[in-house]
C-alpha cells in the first residue's frame, strides 16, 4: 500500500505527535498541517504554471525568429540550413529534373489524335411491335 515500507514511518510520526501534542490538540494540528500542505501545493502549481508560460514564450520567440528569417531570405536556403545537409536541395532538384524529362519523353511518344468533329444526330424512329390497326373514324349519322 505504501511504497518502500513508509507505513512504519507514518506510525512512528503519528505516535510521537500523539505523545508530544496530546490527543486533545491533535485534530487541530492535523488541520493546520493539511492547510499548510494545501498552500504548498498551490505554490507548486503556480510555479509550474509560470515555468510553462516561460517555456511557451521561449518557443514563441524562437518561432518569431524563424518567421523573420523566412521573410528576409529565401525559404529553401533556410530549410537547407535547418536540415544541415546541402545535398537535400540538389537531390530534390535532380528528382524534379528526372520527372520532367520522363514527362517530356512520354508526351513526345504519345501520338497526337485528331480532334473529333461533332456529328449531327440521326433521328430515331420508334416502331411499336405488331399492334392492331386503329378502327377508321365513323361518319356521323344524319
Amino acid at each position: 500500500m505504501f511504497p518502500e515500507g513508509r507505513l512504519f514511518d507514518f506510525l512512528i510520526v503519528g505516535a510521537v505527535a500523539l505523545i508530544v501534542v496530546g490527543p486533545k490538540d491533535l485534530p487541530l494540528l492535523m488541520r493546520k498541517v493539511g492547510q499548510f500542505m494545501a498552500r504548498v501545493r498551490g505554490m507548486a502549481a503556480e510555479f509550474r504554471a509560470s515555468f510553462d508560460e516561460l517555456a511557451r514564450q521561449s518557443e514563441l520567440d524562437e518561432l518569431r525568429r524563424e518567421v523573420n528569417a523566412l521573410r528576409a531570405t529565401r525559404p529553401l536556403d533556410v530549410a537547407a540550413q535547418h536540415v544541415g545537409v546541402d545535398g537535400v536541395l540538389s537531390d530534390i532538384r535532380t528528382s524534379l529534373d528526372a520527372t520532367n524529362a520522363a514527362l517530356a519523353q512520354h508526351v513526345a511518344l504519345t501520338p497526337a489524335t485528331p480532334p473529333v468533329e461533332p456529328s449531327t444526330p440521326t433521328p430515331v424512329t420508334e416502331t411499336l411491335p405488331d399492334a392492331p390497326p386503329e378502327p377508321a373514324p365513323k361518319a356521323p349519322a344524319s
